[in-house]
């Protein structure tokens, strides 16, 4: 039986394991290993350790050096260690070495966001997409599996193809991946159709970094009950509900939220999901205004929809959680510099953010602060695609 805390069992006890490197900062690597913490939580593991290393770039046998690893086995034997997680994603060659060294169980941050994946799926459309990007990760780590597939019980990294039995062989995944692939044919078309059928309302998605409130927004916005939780990715399938503001109706949809590195095998299995985002003629993009780094997630979130083909789309700039910003004032004579630890909320906005081009308003979506003039804001962009699209319907203004 697995430790994994599924029904209040134990939960499993983690270590995290990244690498500082010239492209990679000191301080970045501390922000994403705090990314790395919230997952591991979201998944069900307890982080007891953190593991950094300054490189030139990564070990191409180990990822981190020969000495590190070594310090690093001796912390998993003394701890009773269950999972050693990595900031990034291994090669198949880089897995087998430290699987080698270490007696438990390696997973990176890829492996990490698709067991979430996997756990967070309720839909079958959502169980495929997961279940074929798991298979895509799995094919060139068949050589590691093989020697697993004995001791395979669950846990963390083990759900869905992993669970498998000693079938999984080249050829039974390349079938498995092409019976995904057309199984998820079957739903786009399906899903394509839906989307031609929804008549003419304008369509409103909701995009961002993942836990910056959408689904929350959606339940102010829409009166209804989408499920929402303070866990990465709890959202997975794309929800849509029609919305009236004023005597305007739209179409308003809550999509899976974006996150650094995310995988690649995911995005593209995930396309028809996005095809709400694509199809959209408003972005409404929800920004965490409390995260340390919400600049970084905009440019995240903004890679994310340029390699999607949505980035060009009219964006409504959201900035939520405004109830949970938080700032230290400066002394009178202190001579520091700002930074984002002491500068506040009005002054925040007095700086790019002002100058941006695009139309913005800050929220508290969980305190419900400032929802009637996003409702406003909202009903002046979606009224404005309306008119332009349907001149003639002026008995809607």
């Amino acid at each position: 039986m697995s430790k994994l805390i599924e029904n209040n069992k134990t939960q499993e006890k983690a270590i995290l394991i990244g690498v500082i490197t010239p492209e990679q900062k000191e301080r970045m690597v501390a922000e994403y290993l705090d990314e790395l913490d919230f997952l591991a939580d979201t998944a069900g593991a307890i982080v007891k350790h953190r593991f950094t290393q300054k490189l030139d770039m990564p070990n191409p046998r180990t990822f981190v050096g020969s000495g590190k690893l070594i310090e690093i086995a001796n912390y998993v034997e003394e701890h009773e260690i269950d999972l050693v997680i990595f900031d990034d994603e291994l090669s198949p060659t880089q897995m087998r070495n430290i699987e080698k060294e270490l007696s438990c169980r390696i997973l990176d941050r890829t492996n990490l966001i698709l067991d979430i994946f996997a756990k967070r799926a309720r839909t079958a459309h959502a169980k495929t997409q997961v279940e074929l990007a798991q298979y895509q990760y799995l094919l060139p780590r068949l050589t590691r599996m093989w020697t697993h597939l004995e001791r395979q019980r669950g846990g963390i990294g083990m759900r869905g193809p992993g669970e498998t039995e000693i079938e999984t062989d080249r050829r039974i995944i390349r079938d498995k991946i092409t019976k995904l692939k057309n199984d998820l044919a079957k739903i786009d078309k399906q899903k394509a159709t839906q989307r031609k059928n929804r008549g003419r309302s304008v369509r409103v998605a909701l995009v961002g970094y993942t836990n910056v409130g959408k689904s929350t927004i959606m339940n102010v916005l829409s009166k209804s009950d989408v499920f929402a939780e303070n866990k990465l990715f709890a959202t997975l399938d794309t929800t849509v509900r029609k919305v009236v503001v004023g005597n305007l109706p739209f179409l308003l949809s809550d999509t899976v939220g974006f996150i650094r590195k995310l995988p690649h095998n995911l995005v593209e299995s995930f396309k028809s999901t996005l095809d709400e985002v694509r199809e959209a003629d408003i972005l409404v993009h929800v920004v965490d205004i409390s995260h340390q780094g919400f600049e970084d997630q905009i440019r995240i979130v903004e890679s994310t929809l340029h390699e999607i083909g949505a980035r060009d789309k009219p964006t409504f700039m959201v900035f939520n959680k405004i109830d949970a910003f938080s700032f230290v004032p400066k002394e009178a004579d202190d001579l520091t510099p700002k930074t984002r630890e002491n500068i506040s909320l009005e002054e925040l906005k007095n700086t790019w953010i002002g100058k941006d081009k695009r139309p913005s308003i800050f929220i508290s979506a969980k305190k419900k602060h400032n929802i009637t003039q996003l409702r406003e804001d909202l009903y002046k962009n979606v009224k404005e695609v309306h008119q332009l699209r349907y001149p003639y319907d002026n008995y809607l203004f």
